[in-house]
């Protein structure tokens, strides 16, 4: 009795439990979202304090340089002038943020282009030969100095010459790295001067905030180190970069191919995710971490803040739009998050989420659902509500205290969702349980039946007492197509007087051929023949009640059209789908002693929904069980084979309903059966492709309302050629859902 009164809950649970529980398995982007938006709050709650001993520095280009020096970019001389005075001040890595991918467009080769006085090019030509140009001033700066230039991995563009050594172990980690096809990479002369070339890239995520930088990418099949790892590894004299991947010494992953684990470069060994990225705990910017170019072109640094750093050389001032967004800043500059993975590995403040994290997060969110489930069974509502609330607080203190302490990213919001979810649905349901109880009460005397059947019940009141009875019955179900899509825009009232306007002739329709009305769902309608009363040839009277609803159906469409071109509107014309099927059903007073409806259970109303969900597959309106059409026999039917649905082991025989007997007699529908079943038997035969063929003909062929089916015949006989399937195989459509 306890499991009876409280039946409404179980099922309530159960229905959070598909909704909730899943989540965990899926890993959908929503919950993404919400897990990024929990991390990002940690980083802005406990963001990682700024070390002025960290070794990284960027000298930025910032508005003072530009105030002096002029507008960016500045003459490949004067970039010169700032390397050797970087290397004098004892750098151990001078890394560019840039892609010097052109010349120089302020050296002396380009202005000789532009003199068109052979006397004057000649002079600037021999004035050329006696000194280096820009470019080579530059090259030469690289080359005495420990220095990385930058290079953008995109869709287009060449191959540099990567300068680092690359070694695995374990599986080869291309596959699971970030990869591109080329790059836009330095001038030669000056890719071939620098000691290091490194990926400018970042993967933001798709809300564009960098909360993962990889450090080592795929491009054209090799891989290549990101700008920090390079300038880690120039900074070390290094000449190979160690990338570690599953199913090596110490990682066998029981043979399974997880990703990369680790990159050493040098004496650093860094732990990165699969994908080979590191998540960095971020700083706040802070203006000890900046040095203006200017100072250092007027040797006002000191060498305590150069000697012995890894040095990034890049954009500060705002106009030069190397912008990015962090999960503490909306608005950094790029060149910043790289100085900022160098500090975090130096501070060993990189950001974990371990591989087992989504599983640990699954479990805590079934046990959560177990617990909070039966509280609400057998605790008072409060208690559980004080449960639900302790625990979502607990959760998100113990993640907070694995970031701060720890590093690790574990999710609180998918535990805490289910706890949500379950303790409303439960308390929801609760409600309702009490709600119906006083309903019930209230309504004591209310109706018996419905008012479809008052007026034939009122001839067998016997048929009055509650229960049922086994009969044959045939089974209408009927659904709208698309009724959001046509009731988008409509007003309450609109869409009321819409649907009494469809229900009336689709009702009239059914009844005239001694049909019964067993419910309106939505915009549904479910139907029977032969109860309570007994119908004669009731198989046949609901296939004629289904013809007689697709020409209602066009009368209402037609008068619909005519309104809204009346009121200079478009016109979206209504589709229906039925499905028809013959069986025996429990058929009665369905309910309590104090309120019943007068309708039908079993399996074959099932059957007959799902065969309504098949017509929309299908692409046609009208889809019956092989029973119906063996008892409707001079309807015009096409065969469409078989399907197995859900709950179902055995196939069920299906056709398509095309016309009435008149339309059957007809020498047009024999010769397009005839052309049917050939098609069908071609499949039947395993000779596919022969049956998609047909179809396709068919489609040319026919009426515009039938295209849509044998082009949904072609399409799954093509796809059976395709991958190769035997006729068994390709036997019976699989409907998995309504």
């Amino acid at each position: 009795m306890w499991v009876w009164r409280r039946r409404g809950q179980i099922v309530a649970f159960l229905a959070a439990a598909l909704v909730c529980l899943p989540w965990g398995r899926v890993q959908p982007r929503l919950l993404d979202d919400v897990r990024n938006f929990v991390f990002d709050s940690y980083q802005r709650l406990s963001p990682r304090p700024y070390d002025p001993q960290t070794p990284a520095r960027v000298v930025g280009i910032d508005e003072e340089s530009l105030l002096l020096y002029g507008q960016w970019p500045w003459p490949r001389g004067r970039l010169a002038e700032l390397t050797r005075k970087l290397k004098d001040l004892g750098a151990a890595a001078i890394a560019f943020d840039f892609v010097f991918a052109e010349k120089d467009r302020a050296s002396l080769e380009n202005i000789v282009s532009t003199i068109t006085d052979a006397r004057a090019r000649k002079e600037l030509e021999r004035i050329m030969a006696r000194q280096p140009g820009n470019d080579g001033l530059f090259a030469a700066a690289l080359t005495d100095a420990p220095t990385v230039l930058g290079a953008t991995l995109a869709q287009a563009g060449a191959d540099p010459e990567w300068k680092a050594g690359f070694a695995f172990a374990g599986d080869d980690p291309t596959a699971f790295l970030p990869t591109f096809p080329a790059a836009a990479r330095p001038l030669p002369e000056l890719a071939a001067a620098a000691h290091g070339i490194g990926a400018t890239n970042w993967l933001p995520d798709r809300d564009q905030i960098v909360r993962q930088t990889p450090l080592v990418l795929v491009i054209d099949g090799k891989l290549a180190p990101s700008l920090a790892l390079e300038a880690l590894r120039v900074a070390q004299a290094a000449s190979t970069i160690v990338v570690r991947a599953s199913n090596t010494s110490g990682e066998t992953a029981f043979g399974a191919r997880t990703g990369v684990n680790a990159v050493k470069v040098g004496d650093i060994e860094i732990a990165a995710g699969p994908d080979g990225a590191v998540r960095p705990r971020y700083a706040y910017m802070n203006a000890a971490r900046d040095i203006s170019a200017a100072a250092v072109l007027q040797d006002k640094v000191a060498r305590a803040e150069i000697e012995g750093r890894i040095i990034f050389v890049g954009a500060l001032a705002t106009g030069l739009g190397d912008v990015r967004a962090t999960p503490l800043e909306p608005s950094v500059p790029g060149v910043e998050v790289h100085a900022q993975v160098v500090e975090s590995l130096a501070a060993g403040a990189l950001l974990s989420r371990p591989d087992w994290a989504p599983g640990l997060e699954f479990i805590a969110a079934i046990l959560a659902f177990a617990i909070i489930a039966l509280l609400l069974l057998v605790a008072p509502p409060a208690a559980s509500a004080a449960t639900a609330v302790i625990g979502i607080v607990g959760l998100f203190v113990g993640s907070h205290h694995l970031f701060s302490r720890e590093g690790l990213l574990l999710d609180p919001a998918y535990p805490s969702l289910t706890i949500a979810v379950t303790y409303l649905v439960g308390a929801f349901a609760l409600w309702r349980q009490e709600q119906a109880s006083k309903r019930h009460v209230r309504e004591a005397f209310g109706r018996f039946v419905s008012p479809a059947v008052v007026e034939r019940l009122s001839e067998h009141p016997e048929r009055l007492t509650l229960g049922g009875e086994a009969r044959e019955i045939t089974i209408l179900c009927s659904d709208l197509r698309g009724f959001s899509a046509l009731s988008e825009g409509m007003t309450a009232r609109e869409i009321g007087a819409f649907m009494n306007a469809y229900f009336t002739p689709m009702t009239d329709a059914i009844l005239e051929c001694e049909g019964t009305i067993d419910k309106y769902i939505g915009d549904a309608i479910l139907a029977f023949w032969n109860a309570p009363l007994d119908v004669e040839e009731h198989a046949a009277k609901a296939v004629r009640a289904a013809l007689r609803m697709r020409a209602e159906l066009s009368v209402f469409n037609a008068a619909r059209a005519a309104q809204a071109q009346a009121a200079g509107r478009a016109h979206m014309p209504v589709a229906v789908g039925l499905g028809l099927h013959v069986g025996e059903c429990s058929v009665g007073n369905m309910g309590s002693i104090r309120r019943f409806d007068y309708s039908a259970l079993g399996d074959p109303v099932n059957l007959a929904s799902r065969l309504e969900g098949a017509s929309k597959m299908f692409r046609t309106d009208i889809i019956v069980s092989g029973d119906v059409a063996a008892r409707a026999i001079g309807a015009a039917w096409l065969d469409l084979g078989a399907v197995i649905v859900v709950g179902r082991a055995a196939p069920t025989r299906i056709f398509a309903l095309a016309g009435d007997p008149e339309t059957a007699a007809s020498p047009a529908f024999t010769t397009w059966r005839d052309a049917h079943d050939a098609m069908m038997a071609q499949g039947a035969a395993g000779n596919f492709a022969a049956a998609a063929a047909a179809a396709d003909t068919l489609a040319t062929g026919v009426a515009d309302d039938w295209r849509p089916l044998y082009h949904v015949l072609s399409q799954r006989f093509g796809a059976l050629a395709e991958g190769g399937a035997s006729a068994q195989e390709g036997a019976a459509w699989k409907l998995d859902s309504k």
